[in-house]
């Protein structure tokens, strides 16, 4: 009687405990949630082997081993098909490339953007190629995919010093004696660079080399399968529609653009002139300064300058820096959780540290962009996030935590950091 009665408990418990899954609010009441609650029934023990924890955890992970950053500023020389303001952004990788000797600006900025890069990924292989060749680009490509083997490769194209991508899905670069600017074909990236890859470009036009990329890549599958060609032409023109296939020829291949067909990046003095790579590797540096603008605490004496010397470190949690990159995370996080199918946010922001940080800060340069008439875009595409109510939250914190900044770079020993309520209050939320 008593070893029945003990089973009966048992079950009593279980009914319990899936009775408290229905009361639960919807939000927790997803698959995922549900999994783990029941996992910790008898169940749940005896499913557990079949895998319902690794049902979370990313089968494949891939890493970025090699990262390639292609630099074509020709310092000094202003592409013939853009018309500067005065006065223009000119900071690259937050370096005025007029306030030393080009050659010298040119390769600080190299040096500089691989250090950003590195800060995501530290254990990747880099190499900056400077106003490169044709030639240049394609041996750095086809060497990074031999070494990367099948890993991810990025590819970072800065074309601020060249004129803008063509319909026919070409970039430049430069002849040996820089008389010329060479084209460079979308499609021949694709035949040194292969898959996983990931793209940023940070140029004008940057969304006809994605549809130019989309294409070319659809037209490769179609002939290897043996299928009739239907793609766009021009290729940069218009991005294939949806389908299987173009799901297929494009798997394991992500592109970040800086805008979309026919926009030119911004040219806000206020603003750096790579304002994409800036919001994709320097987040909290660009975020801050462009709240500052915009803030009310100009008049208490916050200033740009103040922004630079921020105190702490980034991986150091306890300090104002430290603190500000945490939220900054869990925010950025949160709003891609809320707005992303299930499948593209394991993909996206849960398999590849670089992959995820790139995203993360892909959204604030959606959110600082678009305020200048600027749209950046992602394949694979991602809902609209600029307006996400939790950006009010970030506002709020980077405010409350920037507040304290005049008075703890006074120099008043007494003045101490006082930590954010930011968590304490999201988890008082709950309640």
């Amino acid at each position: 009687g008593g070893g029945g009665g003990g089973g009966g408990g048992g079950d009593a418990t279980e009914t319990e405990q899936l009775l408290e899954i229905n009361l639960r609010p919807p939000l927790y009441n997803t698959e995922y949630h549900c999994d783990s609650i029941i996992a910790g029934t008898s169940r749940g023990r005896e499913a557990e082997t079949g895998g319902l924890i690794s049902k979370w955890r990313p089968k494949e992970r891939l890493k970025t081993t090699a990262v390639a950053l292609v630099v074509c500023l020709n310092i000094g020389v202003d592409p013939p098909d853009i018309v500067k303001v005065s006065p223009c952004a000119r900071l690259e990788c937050w370096i005025d490339p007029l306030s030393m000797q080009p050659q010298k600006a040119l390769e600080a900025i190299g040096k500089s953007l691989q250090a950003q890069y590195e800060r995501w990924q530290p254990r990747a292989k880099y190499r900056v190629s400077l106003d490169p060749t044709l030639e240049d680009v394609k041996k750095l490509c086809v060497s990074y995919r031999r070494t990367a083997k099948s890993e991810r490769v990025l590819f970072h194209y800065n074309g601020h010093g060249v004129p803008k991508p063509t319909l026919n899905g070409e970039m430049w670069v430069f002849n040996k004696s820089y008389t010329q600017y060479i084209p460079l074909s979308v499609y021949d990236l694709q035949t040194w660079l292969s898959k996983p890859s990931i793209y940023v470009l940070d140029c004008p036009n940057a969304a006809m080399l994605m549809n130019a990329y989309q294409n070319f890549a659809l037209q490769r599958y179609q002939e290897s399968a043996g299928m009739p060609v239907m793609v766009h032409h021009p290729p940069g023109s218009k991005a294939p529609p949806a389908s299987a296939e173009l799901r297929s020829a494009m798997q394991d291949v992500i592109l970040l653009g800086a805008c979309g067909i026919n926009e030119t990046l911004p040219q806000n003095a206020s603003l750096p002139a790579d304002l994409f790579t800036s919001c994709l590797t320097t987040p909290i540096k660009i975020a801050l300064r462009w709240f500052c603008g915009r803030s009310l605490l100009r008049n208490e004496g916050l200033n740009l300058e103040m922004i630079d010397r921020i105190p702490g470190k980034q991986t150091d949690r306890k300090t104002l820096l430290g603190e500000l990159n945490w939220i900054f995370t869990a925010i950025t996080d949160t709003i891609a959780w809320n707005v992303l199918p299930r499948p593209l946010f394991q993909k996206l922001f849960r398999q590849d540290l670089l992959v995820a940080s790139l995203f993360r800060n892909f959204l604030l340069a959606e959110r600082i962009m678009r305020a200048f008439g600027c749209m950046p875009l992602s394949c694979p595409s991602l809902p609209p996030t600029h307006q996400h109510p939790m950006w009010h939250a970030w506002d709020l914190a980077a405010e409350t935590c920037l507040a304290q900044l005049p008075g703890l770079l006074s120099g008043d020993p007494s003045i101490e950091y006082y930590p954010s309520s930011f968590f304490t209050e999201q988890l008082t939320a709950f309640e």
